[in-house]
């Protein structure tokens, strides 16, 4: 018989398991050894870009998985907004820095007219065809470099940017540093020569349109803390559409509250305020208010109000039509340096008026303005500064509510354009006070009558001394 076979259930030599399992564990290590051998003989068959693309996937592979957002967990909202308004860079509106541009990108049509601080032209902008104002400043006179008349124009220029404010486009340079250039928006007319031409004054209508663009800008530059310190009508330039704008800013300046101490020799002659002929150090806005008055009166007559040869004859034609000063009001003028000296006319201390309304101007002098305009007219040109009226009142007085209305701006006719014809004519106009200049002094012992003792030059009543 033969011999019973082994069952499949029973045990077997652990030895020899042991065995068996090392042989195993032999043969996978060569397949590996292998496995690598080959694959690192693939890997320099293998140009470099795509190993490098190899090793990127297995990084990926060996890297763990990001774990992914089921629901906005509470606090990650307000974080991520809190850094990305910290990344937030604020951009704050600046001019670039970049040299200026030659005169020679401008070409010259014709000459304008000569100030006291600078040389207007006409010229062509060669790259947009545009025609523009083109003032030379006086630099050559300047004992110390760039004149500060030029550096107060630029300055306030470039802050007052307004409508009825003419705009400063750029400053351009010529061959050497003293050609200095001023870019500015060109206008067909000047106030000053539109009036020497009329043969009949503005429309009430009209009158109202073109003061009321000028208390709008006038009123700008103060609530800027801006002084022009030389309104006059040969200042204002009006185009073919209605529009006034405010120019030639060599004399402006800030000031502040209280105003500081400053020049009494500002503003033309027949444009000066009272305060200032007496002597002033120390004003405010108050003496531009008295220039819009004197334009005020000048375009209801096409004349100026007050034509004086010299201070002093200036302020005679001043009292003529407002009336001597009185302690009622204007009791603050005593204190003047000029003033010291004044002998008021018998019977002045009895004269119409208080502090805060002055006394009524002449009608005789101004028969077709209306009660409120004549009001308003008086207001400006009152002689205690205090008693004038703000720019911001003045654009709500009455007189612009009243019929007539004041006309639409494009109902304006035209005129011919002298400035873009031919020079400009020379008027026998005073000029504005020079920068440096010192203030002459003035008696006025004999302001009201009275001989002239040994005066050098005499006006309606008045001695001036000079020296």
């Amino acid at each position: 018989m033969s011999a019973p076979s082994k069952s499949r259930w029973a045990n077997e030599d652990p030895e020899e398991e042991a065995a068996i399992a090392r042989q195993k564990r032999e043969k996978e290590e060569k397949k590996r050894a292998k496995a690598e051998k080959q694959r690192k003989l693939e890997q320099q068959k293998q140009p470099p870009a795509t190993q490098d693309k190899i090793e990127k996937l297995e990084n990926a592979a060996e890297r763990p998985s990001k774990r992914r957002r089921l629901s906005n967990e509470p606090g990650t909202s307000a974080e991520n907004a809190e850094i990305e308004t910290r990344r937030k860079l604020l951009q704050f509106p600046a001019p670039e820095w970049a040299p200026c541009r030659h005169v020679d990108n401008y070409q010259r049509l014709n000459h304008i007219e000569e100030g006291s601080y600078g040389l207007v032209s006409r010229a062509k902008d060669l790259v947009t065809g545009e025609i523009v104002a083109l003032k030379k400043l006086k630099i050559d006179k300047s004992p110390d470099g760039f004149p500060v008349t030029g550096l107060r124009e630029i300055q306030t220029l470039q802050r007052a940017r307004h409508n009825n404010i003419v705009r400063l486009r750029e400053i351009v340079m010529g061959n050497n540093m003293n050609d200095v250039y001023l870019v500015m928006d060109f206008l067909e007319h000047d106030m000053k020569t539109l009036l020497d031409d009329m043969q009949e004054p503005f429309l009430p209508s009209e009158i109202k349109t073109l003061l009321q663009q000028m208390i709008s800008a006038t009123e700008f530059l103060h609530s800027h803390w801006i002084l022009h310190r030389d309104l006059k009508t040969s200042n204002l330039l009006m185009n073919n559409r209605g529009e006034i704008k405010i120019a030639d800013f060599g004399m402006a300046r800030y000031y502040g509250d209280p105003p500081p101490k400053l020049t009494q020799l500002v503003v033309t002659l027949w444009y000066r305020s009272p305060e200032l002929l007496l002597g002033a150090e120390s004003y405010g806005p108050e003496i531009d208010i008295w220039s819009v008055g004197c334009i005020f009166g000048e375009l209801l007559t096409t004349d100026p109000l007050f034509q004086g040869k010299n201070e002093v004859d200036q302020l005679s034609k001043i009292f003529a039509v407002t009336g001597p000063p009185t302690q009622q009001i204007w009791p603050t003028f005593r204190s003047l340096p000029n003033a010291k000296s004044l002998r008021l006319p018998p019977g002045s201390a009895s004269s119409s008026g208080s502090l805060t309304n002055p006394p009524l101007l002449p009608r005789s002098k101004f028969p077709y303005l209306t009660n409120a305009g004549l009001h308003l007219l008086s207001s400006l040109l009152a002689l205690n500064p205090a008693a004038r009226p703000t720019a911001a009142e003045c654009l709500k007085h009455p007189y612009f509510r009243e019929d007539p209305r004041p006309k639409a701006k494009e109902m304006f006719p035209t005129f011919p354009s002298k400035a873009g014809q031919e020079r400009r004519r020379r008027r026998a106009t005073p000029e504005a006070p020079k920068h440096g200049e010192e203030a002459p002094h003035l008696d006025f012992a004999n302001v009201f009558g009275g001989a002239a003792a040994s005066a050098e030059e005499t006006g309606a009543g008045f001695a001036l001394r000079l020296g």
